[in-house]
């Protein structure tokens, strides 16, 4: 399957959306880059978006934006919540599950990457294995029901960066506090998110639940993912790629996870992005999917420990 197969050769757009109206949202760190994108292309369409965001007035700035465009009547709403804190994370999801009676779709969006030295998360995680991957792990958990009853679907948006580590987990260390290096526990950060979605593939065809799970990659976008917490060189060199134009922009690093959410027919052990070269851009289509994503045993280990690590056990 190939994205000319699949969408012809411009590959996934916006164009093939028709009404959302009716369709609640969910997207973690929405206030900026692609998952603010994201947001923009689904209220076009009339769907609802709840935000969940760590900065309230980020989040509040971008909800002026977006009613500017769309117009007062627009149904956007914002829920504070850091992925960086468990407590936190249960907090937003109890109030989520107060507030939205039915979710078509959570996308996991936020994350963090490159952080140059070893930062710690509230509950003592790495903070970007802690904020990319156990987070996720535990709102999709504490929402799963919610997902469940209204035969939705989880959005995973990963990074081509999962394969430039170990493609591996380093269980022995899993925080790295040996051997920290920001790129390599970046791709590991994002490997642990595939593999928990190909994991949750399989646990809900044996529950026989009804919740699709999609994985996704923005291709490199022009957002503010890289900052001042990466090293010099990092950060130079993706100014340069900025500056060239490798970087296609946020807008269209959106479309994936857009695509995942809404279209159909789409398989689940895939992945999705842009297929141009390198996969930076270009026509958004079913990439490659690497065995060492696949590799069963460290998909239920990284199961097992982070349902002990986040203290949840799925309904599975």
């Amino acid at each position: 399957m190939t994205s000319k197969k699949l969408f012809g050769s411009k590959g996934w757009t916006p164009e093939r959306l028709g009404s959302l109206s009716g369709k609640t949202y969910i997207i973690t760190g929405s206030n900026t880059g692609t998952g603010f994108q994201a947001t923009r292309i689904l209220l076009s369409k009339g769907a609802k978006v709840v935000m969940l965001n760590r900065n309230p007035h980020k989040s509040k700035d971008a909800i002026e934006v977006l009613r500017e465009e769309f117009g007062n009547h627009t149904e956007v709403s914002f829920i504070r919540m850091d992925l960086a804190d468990l407590n936190s994370i249960r907090k937003a999801a109890s109030e989520v599950l107060e507030k939205v009676s039915h979710i078509d779709a959570l996308l996991c969006n936020a994350a963090i990457a490159q952080i140059a030295k070893q930062e710690l998360t509230v509950d003592g995680f790495e903070s970007q294995l802690g904020v990319n991957h156990y987070g996720h792990f535990l709102l999709c958990g504490l929402l799963f029901n919610r997902i469940e009853e209204s035969k939705g679907r989880i959005v995973v948006v990963s990074s081509e960066g999962h394969k430039m580590g170990h493609r591996t987990i380093q269980f022995d260390d899993i925080n790295w506090d040996k051997n920290y290096h920001p790129n390599k526990v970046y791709s590991q950060s994002k490997l642990a998110q595939m593999m928990f979605a190909y994991e949750l593939q399989d646990k809900i065809k044996s529950a026989k639940k009804q919740v699709k799970v999609y994985v996704c990659h923005p291709g490199a976008s022009n957002t503010s993912l890289i900052n001042e917490k990466a090293n010099f060189a990092t950060r130079f060199s993706w100014s340069l790629m900025v500056k060239l134009g490798v970087a296609q922009t946020a807008n269209k690093g959106a479309y994936p996870e857009v695509m995942c959410t809404t279209e159909e027919n789409l398989k689940e052990r895939a992945y999705y992005g842009p297929t141009g070269l390198m996969n930076f851009g270009g026509p958004v289509g079913q990439g490659k999917l690497e065995p060492f994503v696949l590799e069963k045993n460290a998909l239920t280990k990284l199961w097992a420990l982070s349902e002990k690590e986040v203290s949840f056990n799925w309904p599975l």
